[in-house]
């Protein structure tokens, strides 16, 4: 059995403050105290000097530390080719484990709004998926499918009982075949704006990365060559995000800090976005060719997935139709939809209050007497 231990790392965004965007002080450096005092006097500094009316003064604390008790913890597993990578995951309330699992070059953050709800009820796991958020990465090439391989080992270490899994995107999709795969690991499915009928990548970015030479990625990555343009690249990933929101005027700069966080400031997560992209590409090309994919094997064994799963569908998602909700409804046989109102493809964050609100009456429907 593969222990899980707790880590604490310094300087890992664990206490950042921001002025432009580019300062940044590591939480080894100074004590909270003293943090608190220099910014007080230099924010009324700042405010007295009319040269700096414009400037952008953000603090914010560790993300993990906020959200879970014991803050972040690695997880040490063997990825689909056999190699260790530290997986890095945080746990909130107590019961029946239900993991919440992000979607494709996103990380446990997109959680921030459910994490609090949902604890109340059951065991929140939030996991980053290797390579992604906090946890390490894995040099390429990748192997197909290699989420459903690495999901399930993930599970099995940290749970010893059937669990459900909440997941949105590629998330969901990973959970969706492992319920195929390893249908005795789940207990209830819960699938937000799932790809499971995709017709191409959904966004032009993703095209690009895509189809970009990966030895160019890897050494843009390595050598974090991203970094010294950071404010640029939160300025784009701004912009970018309005394809996922329905209300781009609730998009903040803190979020925007978080989502790119680990692209400026963790080696091998660029690279392993590239390398997951340049996949489903091949797997669409594969799919749309007729030839043996992972999608079709998936869209194949739909009817076999007898687990109760609550779909979930944003009426605004410009990646992934509404049609393609009602379809894996169709041909779910124990499968309930619901609309998610005023929401795009992002709907964990995009509207908190009803993916809450469903998750809960359907967990917690399990455990009423019938």
């Amino acid at each position: 059995m593969i222990k899980p231990h707790t880590t604490r790392r310094s300087g890992n965004a664990e206490f950042s403050f921001r002025i432009h965007d580019w300062a940044e002080f590591p939480r080894n450096l100074v004590t909270l105290p003293y943090f608190e005092s220099r910014l007080c006097s230099g924010i009324t500094a700042l405010l007295n000097n009319s040269l700096l009316t414009n400037l952008s003064l953000v603090m914010i604390v560790d993300w993990w530390q906020t959200n879970f008790p014991k803050g972040r913890q690695t997880l040490t597993i063997a990825d689909a080719r056999g190699r260790e990578v530290a997986i890095a995951y945080g746990e909130a309330g107590m019961g029946q484990p239900l993991f919440l699992l992000h979607g494709i070059g996103s990380w446990s953050y997109n959680w921030r709004y459910n994490i609090q709800a949902l604890s109340q009820h059951v065991r929140v796991i939030c996991v980053d998926a290797k390579g992604y958020g906090f946890s390490e990465a894995s040099e390429p090439p990748e192997v197909t499918g290699h989420q459903v391989i690495e999901l399930a080992r993930i599970i099995q270490a940290l749970c010893d009982r059937p669990v459900m899994v909440a997941a949105e995107s590629l998330g969901a999709l990973t959970a969706l075949a492992l319920a195929q795969a390893e249908p005795t690991l789940i207990d209830r499915l819960i699938l937000i704006n799932v790809p499971v009928f995709p017709q191409r990548l959904p966004s032009w970015r993703m095209q690009l990365l895509a189809h970009l030479p990966l030895s160019w990625v890897q050494f843009i990555d390595q050598r974090q060559l991203l970094r010294p343009f950071a404010p640029f690249v939160r300025q784009v990933t701004h912009w970018l995000r309005r394809e996922v929101v329905a209300d781009p005027s609730l998009i903040t700069s803190e979020e925007i800090y978080w989502l790119t966080y680990p692209y400026l400031h963790r080696p091998g997560t660029l690279a392993q976005f590239a390398a997951d992209l340049r996949l489903a590409a091949q797997e669409i090309d594969r799919f749309h060719c007729n030839q043996p994919s992972l999608i079709r094997s998936i869209q194949s064994a739909l009817p076999d997935v007898t687990c109760p799963t609550l779909i979930l569908w944003a009426d605004h998602d410009q990646w992934f139709p509404l049609e393609n909700g009602q379809a894996l409804h169709d041909r779910l046989p124990n499968s309930q939809l619901q609309i998610i109102p005023n929401c795009g493809h992002v709907a964990s964050s995009g509207n908190a209050g009803f993916v809450n609100q469903a998750i809960r009456e359907f967990i917690l429907e399990a455990a009423s007497p019938h």
